[in-house]
C-alpha cells in the first residue's frame, strides 16, 4: 500500500487537477490498462482463463451489475473480492461525510450544505480501495434496514421530523457509495428483501418506510448464487435477476494443474506435503465429481480437497511429534487419516447408503494408481517385487517414522528406491519415504505384492 495523498481540501484537490469519474468508468479504465500492459488483473484464480475471466471482463467493460452462478467451492467469493483491485489505490472524499461521498458531487442534504457552507476550504480525506468494498452474507433474517435504512429514532428525538432526510440510519448498500457492493448467496434474502433492492439497481435512489430519498448512487453490485436447481432455501426474484447485467456460471478446475494450484495456494499447510500426493488429492477430487455415485446437484468443492491436504499435514505433524522427527513430511499411509474426516463434507446419491467408505476408498486408489502411473511410467520396479517374493517384509505406518521405514527396504531393491526417489525428486528422508510408500502402493495396486493393515501398522509383502 502506497501513502494516501496529502491533499486535505477541496480546492487545493481542483488544483492539482483531479477529475471526476463514475465508479463503472473507473473500473472499466483501470481494466483495460491492465490488459493493454499485460498485468493479471485477477491475481490467485485457477482454472478461468479462457471460460469465466473473458465473460466477466466484458461484462465490466460494458458497466454491468453481475451475478455469478455455481456450485458451492468454485471460487464465487475469491473471484468477487480481487474486483478491488480494479479500484483506483486512493480515492478522495468528503471528510465526515457517512456514505463517501466525491468532494466534487455531494449527495447528500449535509454535504451539501457543508459544501455550499465552506466552499473551497472544504475539508476531505482518502479512502483506500480495500474501504470501498462491502460484502453482506445474505441469510434469512436479513432485514432492509441492514441492507437500505431506516429512520433512527434517536435522531427523531433529537427534533428532527420524520420527513428529514438527516434522520436515516444508512444501510449497507448506501454506504458502498463509490464502491463494490457484493451479496453473497443472494436467493437466501427473502423475496421482500430482494424488492427493496430494485430501486438500487435501476434508479440508483433508495426509498425507506414511505420516504424517497434520491440519492444517485454509484456502485456496482456483485453477488453470487447456487444454480437454483441445487438450493432448495429461496431463488432470485424474476425483477431482480432482470436488473443484472451479467450472468456467469463458474465451473471447478477443468485441467489437474489448476486443482493442484489451487490446493497449493488455499491450504494452510503445518507440515510438507510433496506434490505426488498433492496430486493424488487433486485426481481423487475429480473422481468425485465424475462419479455417479456422487450428487452431483451439489458438488465437491475446492474445499474438499484443500481439508484433504491440510489433514495430511496434521497426520505428519502428529507423527513427527510422537517419533521425535525434525522434519514432518505427509505420506501415503496418511492418505486413510484424510478420508476419515471427508466423508462429512460429500452428498451420497440416496442409493449409496452403507456404501459411501467403498466408493471412497475405490476412487482413492484408482487416483493414486494413476498418480503412480503418471509419475513412475519406466521405472522397472520388478526388483522390488523379487525382494518381497524373497521374504523381504516392509513396515509402514501411522506411527512408523521415516528413518524405521528407510532401515527396512530391502538391500537388493536399494537402487531402483533410490530411482524412484530421484524421479519424485525427493532429498530428504521424509521425502525419501514417501517415495517409497508410493512405489510399493503402487505395486500392491497392480497386484504385484500384497498389504496388510493392522491399526496403525501396514505391512507391504
Amino acid at each position: 500500500m502506497s501513502d494516501a495523498p496529502t491533499i486535505d481540501t477541496v480546492g487545493a484537490l481542483r488544483a492539482s487537477g483531479h477529475e471526476a469519474k463514475h465508479l463503472r468508468a473507473e473500473i472499466r479504465d483501470n481494466l483495460l490498462t491492465a490488459l493493454a500492459a499485460g498485468t493479471d488483473p485477477w491475481p490467485g484464480l485457477h482454472g478461468f482463463d479462457d471460460t469465466v475471466l473473458p465473460q466477466l471482463e466484458r461484462a465490466l467493460i460494458a458497466g454491468h451489475d453481475v451475478v455469478l452462478l455455481g456450485e458451492r467451492g468454485q471460487g464465487k467469493t475469491r473471484l468477487l473480492r480481487t474486483l478491488v483491485g480494479l479500484l483506483d489505490e486512493w480515492a478522495p472524499v468528503i471528510a465526515g461525510s457517512e456514505l463517501g461521498e466525491h468532494p466534487y458531487e455531494p449527495i447528500t442534504a449535509l454535504s451539501q450544505r457543508r459544501a455550499a457552507e465552506l466552499g473551497d476550504d472544504l475539508p476531505i480525506t482518502w479512502r483506500h480501495r480495500s474501504e470501498r468494498y462491502a460484502e453482506k452474507l445474505a441469510t434469512p433474517d436479513t432485514s432492509v434496514a441492514d441492507l437500505i435504512g431506516d429512520v433512527d429514532p434517536i435522531k427523531v428525538a433529537e427534533g428532527r421530523s420524520l420527513g428529514d432526510p438527516e434522520t436515516i440510519h444508512y444501510g449497507l448498500i448506501p454506504r458502498a457509495h463509490r464502491g463494490i457492493v457484493a451479496v453473497n448467496e443472494l436467493p437466501d434474502l427473502a423475496e421482500r428483501i430482494q424488492v427493496a433492492m430494485l430501486n438500487v439497481m435501476e434508479e440508483r435512489d433508495i426509498q425507506i418506510r414511505g420516504y424517497v430519498i434520491r440519492l444517485p448512487l454509484d456502485l456496482l453490485v456483485v453477488a453470487s448464487a447456487n444454480p437454483e436447481d441445487y438450493t432448495n432455501r429461496g431463488r432470485i426474484i424474476t425483477p431482480l435477476k432482470d436488473r443484472f447485467g451479467a450472468e456467469i456460471r463458474t465451473h471447478y478446475p477443468t485441467a489437474l494443474e489448476d486443482e493442484m494450484a489451487v490446493i497449493r495456494q488455499e491450504a494452510d499447510l503445518v507440515a510438507e506435503v510433496p506434490d505426488a500426493l498433492i496430486e493424488v488429492l487433486a485426481r481423487f477430487t475429480r473422481s468425485l465429481r465424475e462419479s455417479p455415485s456422487i450428487d452431483q446437484r451439489s458438488g465437491v468443492s475446492a474445499r474438499f480437497s484443500i481439508a484433504g491436504a491440510e489433514t495430511l499435514a496434521a497426520a505428519a505433524r502428529h507423527r513427527a511429534a510422537r517419533q521425535h522427527e525434525e522434519h514432518a513430511v505427509a505420506r501415503v499411509v496418511d492418505l486413510q487419516s484424510a478420508l476419515d474426516v471427508l466423508r462429512g463434507k460429500l452428498e451420497f446419491e440416496s442409493g449409496e447408503e452403507g456404501r459411501e467408505d467403498e466408493v471412497l476408498a475405490y476412487l482413492s486408489r484408482t487416483a493414486t494408481a494413476a498418480t503412480v502411473r503418471a509419475h513412475l511410467a519406466g521405472i522397472d520396479l520388478a526388483p522390488i517385487v523379487t525382494a518381497v517374493e524373497e521374504g523381504a517384509l516392509i513396515t509402514t505406518g501411522e506411527q512408523v517414522s521415516a528413518d524405521e521405514l528407510l532401515a527396512g527396504l530391502p538391500e537388493s531393491a536399494a537402487a531402483t528406491f533410490a530411482e524412484v526417489e530421484q524421479r519424485l525428486g525427493a532429498s530428504d528422508e521424509g521425502q525419501r519415504a514417501c517415495a517409497a510408500e508410493l512405489a510399493l502402493e503402487g505395486l500392491y495396486l497392480a497386484r504385484r505384492i500384497s498389504k496388510d493393515t493392522d491399526g496403525a501398522q501396514t505391512v507391504y509383502g
